[in-house]
């Protein structure tokens, strides 16, 4: 009790010496700069982005107090690489080592938090820190995730082990945000991941109700408020310079006016907040294109308030965000911890709920992910390649060149207005343009890295062949697959084909057990699903022989030519009575029941515990209003339901195909019960179990929607009897399972019961878990006891004035085809399986075919080929990242400063030797009783595979800090809690040898001994 009266006499004090000081107003110049949204980015640059950092940095140049800070380094990188003067250069440097310029976040976007995938951040960051290190020397040390809509708990977690000392967040619920303020709440310490706890723990800054702008109200100005350069101009900035909407100057006539509106706002910000620092944000979207208007402005309303300081109780000075959170920093105030609960979902009003974006434009979602599984793959690849074969023919250059746009690509469409589809039709199209061309490039990257020979000395892989002439064969093709993940697995790949028959063979020339059918899409192509065993990161080529008749025996090899049943349909108002006539589909994991008198699932049983669970799967739709006039409406960022859902179909067909490799079930759905053509399908793939991985756990999924009726937002609803009290569980950006309990709320409970699901989502009760893991981002909910219901899809169109005036209504007529896989079973089997599944969804094996089908060739030589050894984790480790990203500083601080300072050209080639590794434990602690323990791995012995480990130096997430000089902050906390940051390792063979509690990611530089043949 003592020491609790100390604190509070220590607070009670500190708080009534603040209140006898001035409030000390720190004034940050900023620019909100989408990456996107509205205008593409080559609009935004000529537009007005290009001139941001050019009058900024000749305003700062003219006065020692001035300062910005820049955010989104994907603007900053291109007025560096193509508008700068070496004027510009030299000026950004010294503005840069004087701390008035500072780089704020440091990555590429400032990326979304709802739907973005923990690989997609962590790259984006990676991209731009990498370009701020290398070419500045600094490290960006606090946030700005000032427009996210809503924010992650995995956000802070993923900054501080970049080294951040302070988070910055502002788009969290309107009623929560109210109650912080009144209660001086907005700025706690927060422990994001429950495992790590206070290891990783951050300061974090909620911004008040007035966000990131400053008022723009002004009874005696204009609507620009204190935006002195008025309104950007698109598409191109006005000749004369005056731009609309530009406030009146501050005069003699106006200063006063213009003082007593921002000391007021000031103290009515202060009035939120523990200590008399006030953080008052001078920007908004689009502004400082005009800078010497902004400063020329705002320094004598500065000079005005400052003079008059006693009388207004306030001082002002332009500061960064760094300046301002060490200011607080240093009032060594006592602040209350915060767990891991994130901000999600985010309202903004009583009928405004943010959770729309979660399925806005699923298309670019799905190809935004794949893009960012095609750049993992090739990175691996790639990183092998030059590791084993330095002087092979594929031009490291080229090879790099080919990373770099992928990696560009992927980051910039995490910008929180890209993958949220909350973006017009034509940035969209922009996503997907630079999305697609860069992936085409690291596929020609990926078939150069396999095909051709790695030296002189060695074949290539597909070896020496002639054509036999004379000699009547049949048509065959090769196809290369490789698994990216460092594990051993055993899987089934599908190869769309073209001939009704064929036969695999291994690159052992051994038969492969494979099942030929009819595509679930085409009458013209066959789906050949191939059952392949591939080591960790290794590649194998397969052998495919067609022919256009039916075989039999050897010829054959180990193929299945499988043939469907269909079913009658069925429609919806003769379901009278159900449940009579029941087909099982089983594996040596479920047996299935589909309910002959629907054509829906009926019931699902797990067979090693012998639990049945009722289970049905359907297609609902929510209508939207388009009428703001008649009530609230649904557009690109808002859900807001007309009423409950209905069913979205009149009638069922059916059709099984029993396989003896997968076992593949098409229900087809028809809006109405005569309609020629489908409007949805699910396509169920139940696999046999082969090899020694568990596979059969996995009930493949993929379905087909659209093009959608207009105002129509369309749901897969899987019912089952679990009784979960609608509480399901979704993953925080595929890091951590979050606990999402329902809550009424007195105006649109539905929609603010939705959230994000980016890689998994489940529901359990006592006995039984059934989860979904997804191939991209969906918005997911529990709306009544057994339900998880996943929306898909959405098409909507709106007459509000804004949305038509930007193009923002989403009437989006594309054709989706999304994956989830489903897994059922006791919450402890399903404990140790669901996140490996949900990184084999994301990271399936690739599939190249190398030729087209042809007439047979023959090998001159045997088939017979070693693998290249493969790379394998324990199975609750996973390799996050093992690529060369090409930085030529120096791993020493003091040398790379040294370097930069020296004056010397400062263009220097890529360092192709230094690998980056990120190992990540994938469970939290307490989750499985073995799978959760820490893992100790020597890294010399898991990397043999690659080549001889030389040098491992452990790093900061992003890789710019020494793990051993990086000193966070430490903040005091109510719990009083002493952080230990500190990881031993040792030295000698030893000094290899790293543990990995649950929950980390562990980053390392990797030196490979060199190889010569």
């Amino acid at each position: 009790m003592r020491n609790l009266a100390v604190v509070v006499f220590f607070l009670c004090c500190c708080h009534t010496a603040g209140e006898d000081k001035p409030i000390q107003t720190f004034v940050i110049p900023h620019s909100h700069m989408d990456v996107g949204w509205v205008y593409t980015i080559q609009e935004s640059m000529h537009a007005y982005a290009a001139n941001v950092y050019t009058s900024v940095t000749e305003e700062l140049s003219k006065a020692a107090d001035r300062r910005f800070i820049a955010v989104e380094q994907e603007f900053f990188r291109l007025w560096w690489d193509t508008v700068a003067t070496d004027a510009h250069k030299k000026q950004v440097r010294q503005l840069v080592k004087e701390g008035r310029l500072e780089f704020i976040i440091g990555g590429q976007v400032m990326h979304d938090e709802a739907v973005t995938d923990l690989d997609d951040e962590i790259l984006q960051m990676t991209e731009g820190h990498g370009f701020l290190y290398e070419t500045f020397g600094v490290r960006p040390q606090f946030s700005w995730h000032v427009d996210p809509f809503g924010a992650s708990a995995t956000t802070p977690v993923l900054f501080a082990l970049a080294g951040f000392n302070g988070h910055l967040v502002s788009r969290i619920d309107y009623d929560l945000k109210d109650s912080m303020q009144k209660n001086k709440k907005l700025q706690f310490v927060w422990r994001g991941s429950p495992s790590l706890k206070d290891k990783q723990q951050i300061f974090t800054h909620t911004m008040d109700q007035f966000s990131y702008c400053t008022p723009s109200h002004l009874p005696f100005s204009n609507s620009s408020g204190f935006y002195w350069n008025g309104v950007a101009l698109f598409p191109d900035p006005p000749k004369n310079g005056v731009y609309p909407n530009m406030s009146l100057p501050v005069t003699k006539d106006t200063v006063q006016a213009y003082a007593k509106t921002m000391v007021e706002n000031i103290k009515q910000r202060a009035a939120w907040f523990r200590t008399n620092h006030v953080l008052w944000p001078w920007g908004c979207d689009k502004q400082f294109y005009n800078s010497s208007v902004q400063f020329n402005n705002m320094d004598p309303l500065m000079k005005y308030i400052n003079q008059n300081s006693k009388e207004f109780g306030v001082t002002v000075q332009y500061a960064t965000v760094g300046e301002y959170f060490q200011a607080i920093h240093q009032s060594d105030l006592v602040w209350e911890p915060r767990g891991s609960e994130d901000f999600l979902p985010y309202s903004t009003e009583p009928h405004q709920a943010w959770t729309g974006f979660y399925a806005s434009r699923n298309v670019l979602k799905g190809v935004a992910r794949q893009a960012s599984s095609r750049l993992h793959a090739a990175e691996t690849l790639f990183t092998r390649y030059r590791v084993s074969f330095p002087d092979g023919p594929v031009t490291k250059d080229w090879a790099l060149d080919k990373l770099k746009a992928l990696r560009w690509a992927v980051s910039e469409v995490q910008h929180h207005d890209g993958i949220t589809g909350t973006e017009s039709p034509k940035v969209a199209d922009m996503y997907l343009r630079h999305l697609v061309q860069a992936a085409m490039g690291v596929d020609e990257l990926l078939a150069a890295l396999i095909l051709l020979p790695h030296n002189l000395g060695l074949p290539s892989m597909l070896g020496s062949r002639y054509h036999k002439k004379g000699v009547h064969q049949p048509s065959e093709q090769h196809v290369i697959v490789y698994n990216p993940l460092a594990w051993n697995i055993t899987t089934i790949v599908n190869v769309t084909v073209s001939f009704p028959t064929a036969a695999v063979f291994d690159d052992d020339g051994q038969p492969v057990p494979a099942q030929i059918q009819g595509s679930a899409h085409s009458n013209a192509t066959y789906d050949l699903f191939i059952v392949v065993e591939l080591g960790g990161l290794q590649h194998r080529k397969y052998l495919i022989k067609f022919s256009v008749k039916k075989c039999s025996g050897r010829k054959c090899g180990r193929t299945y030519d499988a043939e469907g049943v269909s079913f009658e349909r069925r429609n919806i108002c003769d379901w009278m009575k159900t449940g009579r006539r029941l087909l099982p589909v089983m594996n040596e994991c479920y047996t299935l029941m589909f309910d002959q008198d629907t054509n829906l699932l009926h019931s699902i049983t797990y067979l090693p515990e012998k639990r049945r669970v009722m289970v049905t799967q359907d297609f609902w739709e929510y209508h939207a209003n388009g009428d703001a006039k008649a009530g609230p409406i649904s557009d690109n960022y808002v859900f807001s339901a007309n009423g409950s859902a209905v069913r979205a179909y009149e009638a069922v067909e059916m059709e099984i195909i029993p396989g003896k490799i997968v076992t593949e079930i098409r229900q087809r759905f028809y809006r109405e019960k005569s309609d020629k053509d489908y409007a949805y399908s699910i396509t169920t793939r139940v696999p046999e179990c082969f090899g020694s991985g568990p596979r059969c756990h996995r009930l493949e999924q993929t379905y087909s929607l659209g093009p959608l009726r207009l105002n129509t937002e369309v749901v897969l609803r899987t019912s089952s009897s679990l009784t979960n009290n609608r509480t399901l569980y979704t993953d925080d950006n595929g890091y951590q399972m979050m606990e999402r309990r329902y809550r009424k709320y007195t105006n649109n409970t539905l929609a603010r019961n939705y959230f994000p699901m980016v890689r998994a989502a489940y529901i359990e009760d006592e006995l039984s878990r059934l989860v979904l893991v997804s191939d991209r981002a969906h918005g997911v909910s529990s709306q009544a006891d057994g339900q998880l219901e996943v929306m898909l899809h959405r098409r909507l169109w709106n007459n509000v004035p804004w949305n038509l005036g930007y193009n923002l209504t989403l009437n989006d007529s594309s054709v989706v085809r999304p994956a989830l896989w489903m897994l059922l079973g006791s919450i402890a089997v399903t404990s140790k399986l669901y996140q490996r599944e949900a990184i084999e969804l994301q990271h399936r094996p690739v599939i190249m075919p190398i030729d087209q089908p042809q007439r047979s060739w023959q090998e001159k030589e045997p088939r017979g080929s070693s693998p290249v050894r493969s790379v394998v984790l324990p199975p609750n480790l996973h390799l996050l990242s093992l690529s060369i990203p090409g930085w030529s500083y120096s791993s020493d601080h003091d040398v790379h400063l040294s370097r930069l300072n020296s004056g010397k050209d400062l263009h220097s080639e890529p360092d192709y030797d230094r690998v980056l590794l990120r190992i990540m434990h994938l469970f939290e602690e307490g989750e499985d009783p073995e799978l959760s323990k820490p893992v100790t791995i020597n890294l010399k012995e898991v990397l043999q595979g690659i080549g001889e480990v030389k040098e491992l130096e452990e790093r900061s997430l992003t890789g710019t800090w020494d793990i051993s000089r990086l000193q966070r902050w430490k903040w005091k906390t109510a719990d009083n809690v002493k952080t230990n940051n500190k990881r031993y390792r040792r030295g000698g063979d030893q000094a290899f040898t790293v543990t990995i509690s649950p929950k980390e990611i562990r980053t390392f530089f990797v030196h490979f001994a060199s190889r010569s043949f």
